[in-house]
């Protein structure tokens, strides 16, 4: 697929595969509230004969490439078509001779944090197989503005004070980026991905340890420092290279003390998604 074949792609059938449905229609035309932005009065117009949306919240509208980037906050097109391709409406486009811009990094402001309570966060949550009881104790609702836009997510606390975000368009850190650990007193520590696969082990009961969450695979070397005392480390990491390197490493530090328990979803990417599957059986 090519880019003039992914701009010809229905934006009502983009929105639709990312859970987002119209909440009027008018002939050709559907209304939603806004999809990146929050709002009480649908103001999120698309036309489906012309295949063109138009915010009347801020004034902008345009194709679909255009509305990606109203998503993600870039003006970049490749980012915009894998954003696009992400969706699962089409595969990525064969580009010629494409050069990709530097991205800035991303500037949080005007940050703002209270209890979990946002009915379409905690529906993510939900189709993630993770229930509100477990979900509202250990997260936190997050809103922030990134380019003059205001965004909101599911916010993840971790050690050195940054927030790992995530909702079911992106996935993120407010700097500074670092480890989540919970001691309980136990001799024992389970280790974490993410925090998905941490709210997953919560929802299967199957936590009875402290427990850490490394936010990333690169902070490995960091869990290493703090691991130093317990005599069982578990580990619930991602059947992928980064995961089984990441074991390794850990091995490597503290022999046979890591235990692999991925043989628990040994057919599935991570624990999240054997909690999907435990729940369709």
């Amino acid at each position: 697929m090519d880019a003039r074949q992914m701009r010809e792609i229905p934006i009502a059938d983009f929105l639709n595969v990312m859970g987002i449905h119209p909440s009027k229609q008018r002939g050709n035309v559907l209304w939603y509230s806004s999809p990146y932005r929050t709002e009480r009065t649908p103001s999120f117009k698309v036309d489906t004969a012309k295949n063109v949306w138009f915010d009347f919240g801020i004034g902008k509208g345009g194709d679909i490439f255009d509305l990606a980037g109203e998503f993600i906050g870039s003006g970049d097109f490749l980012l915009r078509a894998a954003f696009i391709a992400k969706s699962g409406t089409c595969p990525l486009p064969i580009m010629k001779q494409a050069q990709r811009n530097e991205e800035k990094e991303a500037v949080f402001e005007d940050i703002w944090v209270r209890p979990l309570q946002d009915a379409k966060l905690l529906g993510y949550l939900k189709e993630r197989g993770i229930d509100t009881d477990i979900a509202i104790p250990n997260c936190e609702e997050v809103r922030y503005r990134v380019h003059g836009k205001r965004y909101y997510a599911i916010g993840f606390r971790n050690d050195a004070g940054g927030m790992e975000l995530r909702n079911r368009f992106f996935k993120g850190c407010i700097p500074p980026k670092d480890i989540s650990l919970k001691r309980n007193g136990s001799d024992g520590c389970a280790i974490f991905e993410g925090f998905i696969d941490y709210l997953s082990a919560m929802q299967m009961g199957i936590i009875a340890s402290d427990w850490l969450v490394l936010n990333s695979v690169s902070n490995v070397e960091k869990a290493v420092k703090v691991l130093q005392d317990y005599e069982r480390i578990e580990c619930y990491l991602d059947n992928d290279e980064a995961g089984r390197r990441t074991f390794q490493r850990l091995r490597n530090s503290f022999r046979d003390k890591v235990i692999d328990r991925s043989s628990l979803y040994a057919d599935h990417k991570d624990l999240n998604d054997y909690l999907l599957f435990q729940r369709q059986v």
